[in-house]
């Protein structure tokens, strides 16, 4: 018989919908405390881009300070400015329901697991190397729906929760950060300071498999001790249950049949064919979500569904990510605020003015911290590097430093926090599908993060006495 579940003690994080709205009344605060400014913007007719003109900044009078009502609207904005991602994350879970609905997903667990036995450490090596190429490709929120899936293989290894979460979310982190071909931030911040795009490719590899190195060792080494001692699991009470089910458990096995094995070869077609249409084809969110719409219809004719009944359940797969769709709208309201504020620009030109006279370490120490706090507020990726990369480029030509270094300063500073900041939409809608309390994370997740981003900076340095060119 199952135990019932202690109750936390000490400081609980409030719900992650609160936490936002904290974060937004943080800003509200700031924008009465920052002066408003901006730099001069200039939009290139052909292509649209908006670029910064670094050398001409001035401060403004706020003509629309933010307002009661403004503050509640922001989080309809949000949703609504959101509304790419979220559609995606949608038409994702409807079709991945209908597989899951199907028994298909449960079979080819089953029988993953008779294969895996005896070799479950190197099944989540490969799990975490399958999510590294999807962070390293650009996929952030587009590997968010695979989540659930490798949990269930990690969980059904015997392995708990926050080891099964963090198999494939810390591999979608370095391998985000690592940015070997991810346009988001590396290839978005070296088409801003006039670097070849993908240029200095084997130096993100070497920090790709430094990566994977430290993330395998910490997560092993947790998997391990949990599984000899399972009471000294984050999630202890949960992992108890979760043993005892096993043990009392008897299943019963789904067939693999035919037309399964060929369901689960089309899943594999999808993230093939959406990586291909990413960094070959120019694919956003709106083909992302054809693919997973093309990808239901398969499965309705594959598996001989009864399409009224598909429909239905395409609809109750997409309702249960509503709650992670709400938590990504209100992400953005956070954004969303700021720029009403004016504040971004403020807060980057006093940068600018405090890092002007620093030696090229201290500059790099400093800009590397920055981006990490900057984080915070402004998630995207390639939002941040058009704040950013107009100030970073030209203050690391006077200082000497390498324009490359720079992008690696950005883009080792931008990934990491992704999967540790609250305000990380992305996150929160991973944590949600996974049903992982954003606390329990946090403790698991906080040293091997440290340690990343110290190896990040060493990196950094490296490829700053080395010279780290535009090849």
């Amino acid at each position: 018989m199952s135990q019932p579940k202690k109750e936390r003690k000490g400081f609980n994080f409030p719900h992650v919908y609160i936490m936002f709205l904290l974060v937004m009344l943080l800003v509200v605060v700031l924008s009465w405390v920052v002066p408003s400014g901006q730099y001069e913007r200039t939009t290139d007719p052909e292509t649209g881009v908006q670029t910064l003109n670094t050398d001409v900044f001035h401060y403004v009078d706020q003509q629309k300070p933010i307002g009661f009502l403004d503050f509640f609207t922001a989080l309809h904005n949000g949703v609504v400015q959101s509304a790419d991602i979220i559609v995606m994350l949608l038409f994702a879970s409807g079709a991945l329901y209908l597989l899951e609905k199907s028994g298909a997903i449960a079979a080819g667990i089953h029988k993953l697991l008779r294969v895996a036995q005896g070799k479950e450490k190197l099944i989540i090596v490969a799990l975490l190397t399958v999510f590294a190429v999807m962070g390293t490709i650009g996929f952030g929120e587009g590997g968010i729906p695979f989540i659930p899936l490798a949990m269930a293989v990690v969980m059904g290894m015997g392995y708990d929760r926050i080891t099964a979460f963090a198999t494939s979310t810390v591999g979608l982190a370095f391998g985000f950060t690592a940015g070997a071909v991810n346009f988001y931030t590396t290839g978005g911040s070296q088409s801003i300071v006039g670097l070849p795009i993908y240029s200095g490719l084997l130096f993100r590899i070497i920090a790709l498999v430094i990566f994977v190195a430290i993330s395998v060792i910490y997560i092993l080494r947790y998997a391990n001790k949990t599984k000899i001692h399972p009471d000294k699991s984050i999630v202890a009470d949960e992992y108890a249950v979760q043993l005892e089910e096993a043990k009392s458990a008897e299943f019963e096995e789904e067939p693999f049949t035919l037309p399964r094995k060929i369901a689960l070869l089309g899943l594999i077609g999808v993230l093939v064919g959406s990586a291909y249409g990413a960094i070959k084809l120019g694919w956003a969110m709106p083909e992302l979500s054809a693919v997973y719409a093309i990808y239901a219809l398969f499965l309705v004719i594959i598996l001989r569904m009864k399409p009224s009944e598909a429909a239905a359940d395409f609809g109750i797969g997409a309702s249960r990510l509503l709650p992670t769709a709400l938590a990504i709208g209100f992400a953005r309201s956070v954004m969303i605020l700021m720029t009403q504020a004016e504040i971004i620009d403020t807060a980057v030109h006093a940068l600018a003015g405090l890092l002007s006279n620093t030696g090229s370490i201290i500059t790099l120490l400093a800009l590397f911290l920055v981006v990490i706090f900057f984080n915070f507020f402004v998630v995207s990726g390639s939002g941040k590097a058009v704040i950013l990369m107009p100030i970073m480029g030209p203050l690391g030509k006077i200082l000497g430093i390498n324009q490359q270094v720079m992008v690696l300063v950005y883009q080792f500073g931008d990934g990491f926090t992704n999967y540790l900041w609250p305000t990380s939409g992305g996150l929160m809608a991973a944590l949600g599908m996974s049903n992982v309390n954003y606390a329990d994370w946090v403790k698991f997740s906080w040293k091997l993060f440290l340690i990343l981003h110290f190896a990040a900076f060493l990196l950094i340095v490296i490829a700053q006495y080395i010279g780290l060119g535009p090849s």
